[in-house]
């Protein structure tokens, strides 16, 4: 009986500290509001204009759990991250009573079915396909879906380890972004494109420059098959990156050949390339020292300027020309960038894939240059939809981001990714298994190409990449949809 008066009497005087010292942090608040001058909400209502700026920060939670609908959301909807979620799960994506997709928006795409389909046993697969005919080393490149550039330093090393893995057991290649080569690309055994940013990271000399001896010595890795001269990107054309100092450990310093201590900073482009000449220059130079196919990556503000570029290829040669080329959408991703970059700044990839198609292809060249499309295409709809504009190939960050298990918690900026994918914190990456995340990246990947090969045989086509434009109907303004040759004519001739 004693014990249990004790133990209330413990509990009051615990319950009374506990409102007294509630009550003094309400007034130290109070105090702190009142006499601040930066915030006019928190001086004029003390202590409860706090809450503003908390459910300003928890709102975006709360509107993607619970009150945005399926496909309301940006930059990514509920729906297409949860299909990227089952297809990296392996669960099959199949689903009941109807479409919650509204066909009446415009520019969705419309595969239009085969009247006479091919059978079951003539299914569609995808071929392999060369890129790279006048390199040393041409690159027979397996699967039509690929992982588009991310840098170890912006990724985790788990996140990059597991995209390594799973890229190897979906047969698919993996960009290096313009972090440079760490080991973690190479471990899994994957093919690599490595990409060469404008601070040349990882291949640059003391002064920032191209070093052809570093060059070579990547060329000499084996799985290193391609090499991607990057000049912009869709995030942030026209701005270089930064990795801040805090980031910069002696690995990453070693990987990218910086100094340790300073912030490695990217310039806005190549310093050697001031026009289109100098690019077909570059794009030999690396050629001819890696003996391996050469692209570049850009983002377009318009297409006009690139008639120049065909033109001079046209002077030069076919052997001159790049072996792909990468658009970049403006809509597309990036760990960091300024709004108006990213919200106003670079041509969509619905316009930019169909003009540099249709400029490639004008000048005969389709068989020369490769297309690779990048921005915003994570789901299989979005991958056939470019295969059928002209592209290639089709690569993906985000959607390869997905399959890690991004919550798109949009702290890719910062040190607190809460899945580990986009975080140096330790305690952080834990929640990456490797070993587990790995299967979910070669899921997704097979998925998609199934997915993909699954609407190509509706179309009744023997392979995705001979879908064409008239194969997909666009949605109008009006609700009514148009075949998309008519509306973007294509110039292969024997092809539409």
């Amino acid at each position: 009986m004693e014990l249990a008066t004790a133990a209330l009497q413990y509990l009051a005087l615990l319950f009374v500290f506990l409102i007294g010292l509630g009550v003094a942090t309400a007034v130290v608040l109070f105090v702190i509001d009142r006499t601040q001058t930066g915030d006019a909400i928190r001086r004029n209502y003390p202590v409860i204009g706090r809450f503003r700026g908390l459910f300003t920060e928890l709102g975006e939670f709360f509107r993607q759990y619970f009150f945005a609908m399926d496909r309301e959301e940006m930059p990514f909807n509920r729906a297409q991250r949860n299909w990227v979620d089952r297809a990296s799960g392996d669960k099959g994506n199949t689903v009941a009573f109807g479409s919650t997709r509204n066909l009446n928006v415009p520019g969705t795409p419309i595969f239009m079915n085969a009247v006479f389909p091919p059978l079951d046993d003539q299914y569609a697969s995808t071929e392999p396909m060369q890129i790279g005919p006048y390199a040393r080393e041409p690159y027979m490149a397996q699967s039509i879906f690929n992982i588009s550039g991310m840098s170890y330093g912006a990724l985790s090393k788990p996140a990059v380890q597991a995209l390594s893995r799973g890229a190897h057991k979906a047969g698919i290649w993996m960009n290096t972004g313009e972090g440079g080569l760490s080991p973690y690309h190479l471990e899994g055994g994957c093919d690599v494109v490595f990409q060469i940013g404008t601070a040349k990271f990882g291949v640059r000399d003391k002064d920032g420059n191209l070093s052809e001896q570093l060059l070579r010595e990547m060329a000499a890795k084996p799985q290193v098959k391609m090499f991607e001269i990057k000049l912009s990107q869709g995030a942030k054309p026209g701005k270089g990156g930064i990795l801040p100092a805090a980031k910069i450990d002696d690995e990453i310093a070693e990987i990218r050949k910086v100094e340790k201590g300073k912030d490695a900073v990217s310039p806005n482009r190549h310093r050697e390339v001031d026009d289109f000449g100098d690019l077909l220059d570059l794009i030999h130079r690396v050629r001819e020292i890696t003996g391996k196919p050469v692209g570049f990556k850009a983002c377009l503000g318009s297409a006009d300027p690139w008639e120049e570029f065909f033109q001079l290829i046209a002077q030069r040669g076919p052997e001159s020309a790049p072996d792909f080329i990468t658009v970049d959408g403006g809509e597309g991703g990036t760990g960091a960038a300024p709004m108006p970059l990213i919200d106003l700044v670079g041509m969509p990839l619905r316009e930019a894939l169909i003009r540099m198609v249709d400029l490639r292809d004008r000048h005969g060249l389709k068989d020369r240059i490769r297309i690779v499309a990048s921005g915003k295409l994570v789901n299989p709809g979005d991958v056939a939809w470019a295969i059928c504009a002209g592209a290639d190939f089709v690569t993906s960050a985000r959607g390869f981001m997905f399959s890690l298990g991004c919550i798109q918690a949009m702290k890719c900026n910062k040190n607190t990714c809460p899945t580990g994918i986009t975080t140096h914190d330790k305690s952080l990456q834990k929640g990456l298994v490797v070993m587990e995340k790995d299967k979910r990246v070669a899921a997704y990947a097979k998925s998609i190409i199934k997915e993909v090969e699954t609407i190509a045989h509706s179309v009744g086509v023997a392979e995705p990449r001979l879908m064409r434009r008239r194969h997909v109907r666009l949605v109008r303004d009006d609700g009514t949809s148009v075949q998309m040759n008519e509306l973007y004519p294509s110039v292969r001739v024997m092809a539409d």
